[in-house]
């Protein structure tokens, strides 16, 4: 058989190494929802803006008199 060579001191530092990978790990998650918060909050933001200047537009579209059909020499000369 062969001989076990890990020893008492690699064991512990599999122990801190894996735990300095939970730690990470937890970190990592936590920057990561941090980033989709973000994400969502600049989205809906941007989605009102969106919908108010849509909103706006609609009214002046709305508001304003309906554009003059322009007579073109043709149609102006076949009288």
């Amino acid at each position: 058989m062969a001989s076990d060579t890990r020893t008492p001191e690699s064991a512990e530092a599999r122990q801190k190494k894996k735990a300095l990978q939970a730690i990470e790990g937890q970190k990592a998650m936590l920057e990561y929802e941090q980033g989709l918060r973000a994400m969502r909050e600049k989205t809906e933001k941007l989605r009102a803006l969106r919908l108010a200047h849509e909103e706006a537009e609609a009214k002046r579209a709305a508001e304003a008199p309906p554009p003059v059909k322009k007579k073109t020499k043709k149609a102006a000369a076949a009288r």
